[in-house]
């Protein structure tokens, strides 16, 4: 059997983690305060007039001084002119936020209110005090919080030149205007060429571009944190990198945004973007060329930072469409592959519920452990659909220090731990639990972690030839030395022959791991040789053998993201969006979400589905996790201890179909950071945001993260919900706590959230479409579907809905829905209304019990109906659509 394998989580100590966070210097408990505004502090917020900016503040203090005259004060300073005091007064409780968590039992809330008028710019701060006599006490001073800055965005224009926007452009550079995809941005490319390198070694150049603007507010990059990840990176007034990034976002003074990608994919160099001495934005260049090679950096900008990143990512993608239409043939099968693929076997793969052996059952791996798992999984009645039998199940021969030097030797199983192969093994777990649909297994781009093995049947097969590994930079990985891999002669032939393997032993798709190791070779012309040759081989090989039942990991290098995952013309490439889970490193586990989270702004534009990684149900940040990866967009796929497993949370992310089928609930947005400018170190809350259904009538989301290591409250406005419609009602339900706000529009100043999240908080936010009815004994009624509310976004199970006042005068809700739980309707007068005599509710056109019908105890506006105990009960059977209708009738 295998010796120890390489601890993986504690060589993740040495990449960069911020630190944890500490709460700012303590007062005595009986002056204690916390104070929020929206417009944000430590925030830059542009908006489109200047007259009557609304302004809101919250101030938590303890529930014993409530009675106190509590003030509040706002210093700011307008267009620049001298710093001047305004009083905030304080607003009725009707007047104030929406609150959908609840008051502490020692706080109370307290809100405030003001307008403000400014021609281009309002900087703020806040201050509050006890009573009229007692000294102020600041923000900042409190809680750390910098000042706001609110900034009139200016009229679009799209006669600025580059050179006006970027002063000192450096003439190294060649500035081309372009025509951009997105509406309301400018784009232009910057072109340059570099030196070949010599000795079969790489160039390395570095060329200045300059400063945005000459000066800048806030940035963010995405950058490479080392070889096979990507991460955020965040600052301020001065732009200085700790890694070498791959895309920038810099905020104007006047709240433009400008976004510079460095292309790779199309060539043989790879650029990145460094810094100078001086903060300007500079190119590091890496070409593998055996001649000068051509560089190109992107550049838009424009008011929408959507819009902006999208104009550089869409000439991106059309620049590499270009490069790849020279290998026809390779593109026509891709192509035609593609078109074979049918939508049910992307729903199948993508929206089942996995599991994952790696952290489950750790990296010595056996059949019997496998085995185990799933009988563990089936007693406590979770039907997975997906299995991943991760690392160490095949051949290597354990020559080496770590597992990085150890080579494969043949396409079986480990013979002492899968005693009859892997298709024997195979064939048992699909006799023990018929409910997984899918089997996949782990395996190295090159092989194994060190490639081939020198001496193994592998290496007397196929063609091999040895390269050199640099070693991984700031990590202690040892990774450098020697390899033995695959010659670019083999390539295709080697894995059309794993492949078929693999299928012949009953496996349907696969996890191709450790895929930067090919941007890590020091030759030259093995990079220009076998890069694109191993991508290319994969990708094609996978799609013919698995269609869409592939996922590529640790592959966030420049090559595979501007070349396969970034081309429009196949389906989606479930893609690992970063680093790794980590149960036992508390630190990783805010900052694992933050990385997904601010990834996926870059990741959304590539042709790929971003995946946030397996975790574990049963964990102090288990629900943190669940509904990040509930609102990502991604796959959903569990790597719990057998026989270790929440199932609460399991049952919130799943649900059963009435033919039985387990599915999770994805949006059809993905998820990504709302905020791009808001840094780690900012004690604010990660806010995600994604939609699901189509434009104007489908439901937007947002999660809500406390990354921080103390309590934290924020004004959250209803604009911030991706895909909110001006002349739209919306019902914001939160689903933690489950209650629901009143009604609000986005016209509507007073329309924001009160968000209060403990640490590790966490919570899903859902603005439902509301309906006004006008009813004969209850006037006006707002009504609005939420869906299965005991699912975190059990609005996307929705399938159709209606909300209409039918002739009789009665209201009625008609949904249909693709899978079973507590179904909950918004009704605003409920609570004058009785269940046993206003109401019916059918399920399949039959009466449900009434006792599956319920007012919610989160919100008493909420009517929940129990449709899977009631399904049960009334032992319904399904019909030829795998889906359920409700409708619920209810006297107005």
């Amino acid at each position: 059997m295998a010796p120890e394998t390489y601890d993986f989580a504690n060589d993740f100590k040495a990449l960069y983690i911020p630190k944890q966070k500490s709460e700012p210097a303590p007062v005595t408990e009986s002056m204690k305060a916390l104070l929020q505004s929206y417009p944000p502090l430590s925030q830059v917020t542009p908006v489109r007039s200047p007259d009557g900016v609304p302004f809101t503040a919250l101030l938590e203090i303890p529930r014993f001084r409530a009675e106190e005259s509590w003030e509040v004060a706002l210093w700011h300073s307008i267009d620049g002119r001298d710093w001047t005091e305004g009083e905030v007064p304080r607003i009725k409780s009707g007047e104030a936020p929406q609150a959908l968590h609840a008051e502490s039992e020692v706080v109370s809330r307290l809100y405030f209110a003001t307008k403000l008028s400014f021609k281009k710019t309002l900087r703020f701060t806040i201050k509050f005090r006890h009573g009229a006599g007692e000294p102020w006490r600041w923000i900042r001073d409190e809680q750390g919080l910098e000042d706001g800055h609110v900034v009139l965005l200016p009229a679009p224009s799209e006669s600025d030149g580059l050179i006006d926007l970027i002063p000192g452009l450096n003439t190294a550079w060649k500035a081309t205007s372009r025509m951009s995809q997105a509406p309301k941005t400018q784009l232009w490319s910057l072109e340059t060429t570099v030196p070949p390198g010599r000795d079969d070694l790489s160039s390395f150049t570095d060329i200045e571009i300059g400063t945005p603007w000459g000066s800048f507010l806030r940035w963010f990059a995405v950058v490479r944190l080392w070889s096979p990840w990507l991460a955020p990176r965040h600052g301020k007034a001065h732009f200085s990198l700790d890694k070498d990034a791959i895309m920038l976002a810099f905020q104007s003074p006047e709240g433009r945004n400008m976004v510079l990608l460095a292309v790779s994919g199309i060539n043989d160099s790879v650029p990145v973007f460094r810094h100078t001495p001086s903060g300007a934005v500079s190119v590091h260049v890496r070409s593998d060329s055996v001649s000068h090679e051509k560089v190109i950096v992107l550049i838009s900008e424009g008011d929408d930072f959507e819009r902006v990143v999208a104009a550089v990512m869409y000439h991106a993608r059309t620049l590499a469409m270009r490069a790849r239409s020279t290998n026809q043939a390779l593109e026509q099968e891709i192509k035609a592959l593609s078109d074979a693929v049918r939508p049910e076997w992307l729903e199948n793969w993508y929206d089942g519920l996995g599991f994952c052996t790696w952290n489950a059952l750790g990296q010595r791996l056996t059949e019997q452990k496998i085995l185990d798992a799933i009988d563990k999984l089936k007693n406590h009645n979770i039907n997975i659909t997906s299995l991943i039998i991760d690392d160490n199940w095949q051949s290597i021969d354990y020559q080496g220090p770590s597992q990085f030097q150890y080579g494969w030797v043949d396409f079986e199983a480990e013979p002492e731990a899968f005693p009859n192969g892997l298709k024997a093994a195979v064939a048992k777990i699909r006799e023990a639990s018929p409910s997984i649909q899918h089997i996949a297994v782990w395996h190295a781009l090159l092989g194994y972690w060190g490639g081939i093995s020198p001496g193994g049947k592998l290496a007397t097969k196929y063609k091999t030839i040895e390269v050199v590994r640099e070693e991984a930079k700031r990590r202690n990985l040892p990774l450098g030395g020697k390899m033995t891999v695959i010659a670019k002669d083999d390539v295709c032939q080697f894995y059309d022959d794993f492949y078929k393997f693999l299928s012949d032993a009953g496996v349907d798709g696969v996890k191709a791991d450790a895929q930067f190791m090919v941007d890590m070779w020091l030759s030259a012309s093995v990079r220009r040789d076998l890069i694109n040759t191993y991508l290319d081989a994969w990708n094609l090989t996978s799609l013919r053998y698995f269609s869409v039942k592939a996922m590529s990991c640790m592959s966030q290098i420049p090559q595979a993201l501007f070349n396969s995952q970034m081309l429009p013309n196949r389906p989606a490439l479930l893609v690992r969006n970063s680093d790794d889970f980590f149960p036992q490193i508390p630190s990783s586990h805010p900052w694992h979400v933050w990385t997904n989270a601010y990834n996926s702004i870059f990741m959304e534009y590539l042709n790929v589905l971003p995946d946030w990684d397996m975790f574990q149900t049963v964990h102090d940040y288990s629900g943190f996790h669940a509904a990040a990866r509930c609102v990502s967009g991604g796959p959903i796929y569990i790597t719990d201890v057998p026989g270790e497993h929440n199932i609460d949370l399991i049952e919130q992310m799943t649900g059963v179909t009435p033919k039985g089928k387990t599915v999770i609930f994805r949006p059809s947005v993905l998820g990504k950071a709302i905020y791009p400018y808001i840094g780690y170190d900012d004690d604010l809350l990660l806010k995600v945001g994604s939609y699901h259904g189509p434009s104007e009538t489908g439901t937007p989301l947002v999660a809500i993260f406390n990354i921080s290591a103390r309590p934290l409250t924020e004004l959250i406005p209803l604009s911030c919900f991706p895909g909110t419609v001006p002349s739209l009602h919306y019902v914001v339900r939160a689903h933690v706590t489950g209650k629901a706000s009143a009604p609000m529009k986005l016209a509507n100043p007073a329309s924001l959230i009160a968000g209060s999240l403990d640490v590790r908080g966490y919570d899903i936010l859902t603005a439902v479409r509301a309906a006004p009815l006008t009813g004969q004994r209850h006037g006006e009624i707002w009504v609005a579907n939420l869906g299965l509310i005991s699912k975190m976004t059990g609005c996307v199970a929705i399938v159709h809905s209606s909300i209409s006042l039918k002739e009789n005068g009665r209201g009625s809700v008609v949904v249909k829905l693709k899978a079973l739980g507590v179904f909950g309707v918004y009704i605003s007068a409920l609570p004058d209304m009785t269940l046993k005599e206003d109401f019916i509710v059918t399920l399949q056109d039959q009466a449900v019990p009434v006792e599956t019908m319920r007012v919610s105890q989160g919100d008493h506006r909420v009517l929940e109906v129990d449709i899977e105990k009631a399904w049960k009960d009334m032992k319904l059977e399904p019909g030829l659509v795998d889906e359920v209708e409700v409708k619920v009738s209810f006297a107005s």
